[in-house]
């Protein structure tokens, strides 16, 4: 049995100013995939996204990630409590993001950029799949600081007992979702969008591939309490998940057929 190393959620304080690991997390996520993009851009994996469309991009897609997350949570996840205390919608350094929300608050930052140049929106999107891995797997180390979204009671030998989560060892399952959603989706994504593919395929594959992996990684993560197993005694994060594998499939099916 482990224990939560229960590090100190904030990073450096100077005086009033207080930076949180979990947003210096965001920040490396954002950082990896920026430098990822423009090392495709150079190699000319890039199709017709250019250096300037790129840096458009990227601007709104972080504030497609930050506000879609934020609200995604507040929506999906509580909606009761942040509508009886709309002043907590802001308070972003005690966690509470969606990728799901944030998933949708990228997608309308690529529509806006491709009627803004002119590009096929799949043009956009199978070149920003790749990148978003590191970026959540960056998300669920800022998870396992903070000592939250930890997973079900377990008696493996690995089990680690968190603090607020009370003295049974539990999945350390941020770490589970790190390294399915963050290091292997990446391995797969880039691999396959190494080679020439049909447009929409490599999109597709990023839907299957966050949904399944999301969906496993449910089973072992603590469901939200204020929520509990919905119906099929699957979690929320389930059910926002299958509806991505079901378009993923649908997607690959059209992108090859139309090939």
């Amino acid at each position: 049995m482990l224990i939560h190393p229960q590090i100190d959620p904030i990073a450096i304080s100077i005086g009033p100013l207080a930076v949180r690991w979990y947003g210096l997390m965001y920040l490396v996520g954002f950082g990896i995939a920026f430098m990822l993009a423009r090392s495709r851009i150079k190699r000319g994996m890039s199709g017709n996204i250019t250096y300037a469309v790129f840096d458009d991009l990227f601007f709104f897609s972080v504030l497609g990630v930050v506000l879609g997350g934020r609200l995604g949570y507040v929506l999906f996840y509580k909606p009761a409590y942040y509508f009886t205390h709309p002043l907590d919608i802001l308070a972003v350094w005690q966690g509470g993001m969606s990728f799901h929300g944030g998933f949708l608050g990228v997608l309308l930052a690529m529509l806006y950029i491709a009627r803004k140049y002119r590009l096929h929106w799949f043009a956009i999107t199978d070149f920003i799949a790749p990148l978003v891995p590191p970026a959540l797997a960056a998300g669920r180390i800022g998870n396992f600081i903070n000592g939250e979204l930890w997973g079900r009671v377990t008696d493996v030998p690995w089990g680690m007992v968190f603090q607020g989560a009370g003295p049974l060892p539990r999945h350390p399952s941020q770490l589970y979702e790190f390294a399915l959603e963050g290091v292997l989706l990446f391995t797969v994504l880039w691999l396959y969008s190494a080679k020439p593919r049909p447009r929409a395929a490599v999109s597709a594959m990023f839907l299957i591939g966050y949904g399944v992996l999301r969906f496993i990684a449910e089973f072992f993560r603590e469901p939200d309490d204020f929520l509990g197993l919905l119906a099929l005694n699957l979690s929320m994060g389930q059910w926002l998940s299958l509806p991505m594998i079901i378009a993923g499939i649908a997607m690959l099916a059209w992108a090859v057929r139309k090939e």
